[in-house]
């Protein structure tokens, strides 16, 4: 202390380092203080986007409507207005980050839009948002960082779930996402009713989307898309245990994830005979019976129910062509 001190006064080496501790406090303030600001303006600048829409008939604009801001509300003139931004006394909109204005169109008026963040900002403000805890209907496959911390995942159990779908994961069931090490089970109760995971739509998918199937491989994939063009469009489901090797275990562990979507119904009763004779239930003694058939009889007595009725077609085989798509005759 006798150092610091002379004559009871403070040295002047005392005086320097007290001056440069107040400095460097001051500093680190700042900074802490300037880095929150920054980080306060990302989370606002996303969560209230001063986006700004027109519209001269009152109608709001459609939520299909590419970058329409949340958070904005229908003013009494019909103009859409986001929490940044006021109508001036001539009817101009201004943003509290621009001063663009601009007479009202027709439609829709973009007048001003944040631009995209970098990866790092956009880092900083998923790591400060607080976290929420909000339920809306998600596809775990496709949902997301964002929306997964809405639902209330941290951003690194988020970032977690991303990667595992970037290694190519997929969940397929509602149980497959319980079983993620990161989903908590008080979590996943929460959350189960609001999870909606797409069936595969066995008339439109491809070799690639059928090996996402449990137990399909390449082989079936490739089969399962070359017998969909023999039949011309999947009728019903059970027309894969058709396939080769394709057996009812198979099938049942994945009946529960396909639908059959719409196709074009088969010409049946229009098809030349030798296109007939290729359908996977009509074989060319039947196809020269259908010909026949339909050359002697009239339209109306053109079923498939008649046909086996004739004997042109077997009980098995017409059986499951009655429960094909089949064109009228008149088609």
């Amino acid at each position: 202390m006798k150092n610091f001190f002379k004559d009871g006064k403070p040295s002047a080496s005392f005086v320097a380092g007290s001056i440069a501790l107040l400095f460097l406090i001051i500093g680190y303030q700042s900074a802490l203080f300037i880095r929150k600001a920054a980080v306060t303006r990302l989370i606002a600048n996303h969560d209230h986007p001063d986006t700004v829409y027109l519209c001269l008939d009152g109608s709001a604009p459609s939520s299909s409507h590419p970058g329409q801001a949340n958070g904005s509300h229908l003013a009494g003139n019909g103009r859409i207005l986001t929490n940044d931004s006021h109508v001036t006394g001539n009817g101009r909109i201004l943003t509290n980050d621009s001063h663009v204005t601009g007479k009202v169109s027709s439609e829709y008026s973009v007048l001003g839009r944040h631009g995209r963040h970098s990866p790092g900002a956009e880092s900083i403000r998923r790591a400060n948002t607080e976290r929420r805890c909000e339920c809306f209907i998600f596809d775990p496959n496709t949902v997301s960082i964002d929306d997964l911390m809405r639902l209330g995942f941290s951003l690194k159990q988020a970032e977690s779930i991303d990667n595992y779908r970037k290694k190519g994961g997929r969940f397929r069931r509602k149980n497959d996402f319980a079983k993620s090490f990161v989903v908590e089970d008080s979590v996943f109760r929460r959350l189960e009713r609001y999870i909606e995971i797409p069936k595969l739509d066995i008339n439109k998918a491809d070799s690639a989307e059928f090996v996402t199937l449990p137990g399909i491989g390449k082989f079936f994939a490739s089969k399962m898309v070359s017998y969909r063009e023999d039949l011309h469009g999947y009728s019903f489901p059970e027309q894969l245990m058709d396939i080769w090797h394709f057996d009812r275990e198979k099938y049942e562990g994945l009946c529960d994830l396909i639908v059959v979507g719409p196709s074009s119904p088969y010409p049946l009763w229009t098809l030349p005979e030798d296109a007939l004779a290729r359908h996977p239930y009509i074989d060319r003694s039947a196809a020269h019976g259908i010909v026949l058939f339909r050359e002697n009889n009239a339209p109306e007595a053109w079923s498939v129910e008649n046909l086996i009725k004739a004997g042109i077609l077997d009980m098995e085989k017409g059986s499951k062509l009655s429960r094909c798509r089949i064109a009228g005759p008149h088609t």
